[in-house]
């Protein structure tokens, strides 16, 4: 991606990156899971289980259902923005990976929880289903059947974006690319912890508890 193309040349141009930018990112901070949670009479989630927003420690703490919709929500708020970039300036257009980038730094950031949001994974998961359908559903095919045979969620997201670049190889979009080399670092870091405990074989399984201390 030319991120050297996204520099306004005009008020008009900021203008216009502005309306893109500032509503993705808005969308992709709303903590669905936490606020999932409190509905379904969980409390604060992050004061429990992993202590993470995502839908992983929905699924443990508040179970299968509330698990269920902050996954798709997560989802949604990745890939609503990025198909209507899509459909508006297209594929290749810089915005539109300005665009995905916006919706994922919200999840991660949020401004609504004082920028401490979750990993990424299900909002990154919708991007790539928005903007290259293919690669994003083998991402996701390759997310749930790690998960479904390991039962670590931790393993099967890492996976799936470790592939990622390989199936969006095939697609011809080079900014697409050019975002995921961008995304799959910092899901890879912010999963750092969850990387050591596998390297010593202590990650829990998908259904397991697990202690505050471990995010």
């Amino acid at each position: 991606m030319d991120f050297s193309s996204l520099t306004p040349t005009s008020p008009s141009a900021l203008l216009e990156s502005l309306l893109w930018l500032l509503p993705a990112y808005l969308l992709g901070a709303i903590p669905f899971g936490l606020l999932i949670a409190k509905l379904m009479g969980s409390g604060d989630i992050r004061q429990r289980g992993s202590g993470n927003i995502g839908a992983t420690n929905v699924l443990r703490t508040t179970g299968k259902l509330a698990g269920a919709l902050a996954l798709l929500l997560d989802m949604a708020k990745g890939f609503l923005p990025v198909w209507l970039a899509k459909q508006t300036l297209g594929s290749h257009d810089p915005l539109t990976g300005a665009v995905a980038l916006a919706a994922f730094l919200g999840h991660l950031f949020p401004i609504y929880l004082r920028f401490k949001g979750g990993k990424g994974v299900a909002t990154a998961l919708g991007i790539f289903l928005a903007w290259t359908p293919s690669a994003g559903l083998y991402a996701v095919l390759t997310w749930l059947f790690t998960a479904l045979v390991t039962r670590i969620s931790s393993l099967a997201a890492l996976l799936a974006f470790l592939l990622l670049p390989a199936f969006l190889f095939f697609q011809d979009s080079r900014s697409a690319m050019a975002t995921a080399l961008c995304i799959v670092p910092v899901i890879f870091w912010r999963h750092r912890s969850n990387i050591h405990r596998l390297a010593i074989g202590s990650e829990p399984r998908i259904g397991k508890a697990k202690d505050k201390d471990q995010p």
